[in-house]
């Protein structure tokens, strides 16, 4: 019986450092994708732990193979029981395997929008904008789109001011023309490109579809807007508020 306990303890404590031990040469080492870690660590803790497990109760005296068979059919019933758990594991093998994102990526899903910090057998662990704790199961991620806002290396941004019907839209071509040039983490390639997007009911709006570095769009494009808000005022181009014409008609009796 001691002998027993003694190989569960160990076993227990060979499992977290083999886990630990994975996780750390997979962080260290360039040929395993560092999203891989955590759940190769967990594999291994488990795998560990079974084996344990087997180990003491044949030093008990148990066989052994009634027990595996055992465990064979009582994983087939909490298998049937646990549908929705199998599914987020094959889940989380499927977005391992595909990889749609990767840890550290921006994403956006049907329920959960954060950069990923954890993809797990079960779940995928988030951290939110405002600095909060998602955990998303990985079966609601792979079974709905997902926007990796951070996959690609370039992004674009469209810049859209509505000007008045009596002002020169031409100089508001050359305002944006300026705006594009001058700012450095505009990109030139793909060229900025300006057009008449929409005649509103009470404005022009006039488009401005610029390509930056997807690490600086979140600043870039709103140092832009800014940008066009004082060079717009500085040409004494206006941006109207909307605005509706009402004609009144005196009927005779």
């Amino acid at each position: 019986f001691f002998a027993a306990i003694l190989i569960l303890v160990i076993g227990w404590i060979a499992a977290g450092w083999a886990s630990r031990a994975v996780k750390g040469m997979s962080a260290r080492t360039d040929k395993i994708d560092r999203t891989l870690g955590p759940v190769l660590g967990a594999i291994t803790r488990y795998a560990i732990l079974v084996l344990v497990i087997v180990a003491a109760l044949g030093q008990l005296g148990v066989q052994t193979t009634s027990i595996l068979a055992a465990l064979g059919a009582a994983g087939l019933a909490i298998g049937l029981a646990l549908q929705g758990t199998l599914q987020n594991i094959a889940a989380g093998i499927m977005l391992l395997f595909l990889r749609p994102f990767q840890v550290g990526d921006f994403i956006e899903t049907a329920n959960a929008t954060g950069v990923v910090k954890e993809i797990g057998l079960f779940a995928t662990e988030f951290e939110t904008l405002d600095g909060l704790y998602l955990l998303a199961p990985n079966s609601e991620v792979w079974g709905s789109p997902v926007t990796n806002y951070s996959r690609l290396p370039n992004r674009r941004f469209d810049l859209v001011v509505g000007i008045a019907y009596d002002d020169d839209i031409n100089k508001a071509f050359a305002a944006f023309e300026d705006i594009a040039a001058s700012h450095e983490k505009v990109l030139t390639d793909p060229e900025p490109f300006i057009y008449v997007s929409s005649l509103g009911d009470s404005a022009v709006e006039v488009t401005c579809r610029v390509w930056m570095s997807t690490a600086d769009w979140w600043k870039t494009s709103r140092e832009l807007i800014k940008i066009a808000k004082e060079r717009f005022d500085a040409d004494g181009l206006s941006i109207p508020f909307p605005q509706r014409d009402v004609h009144l008609f005196k009927e005779e009796a």
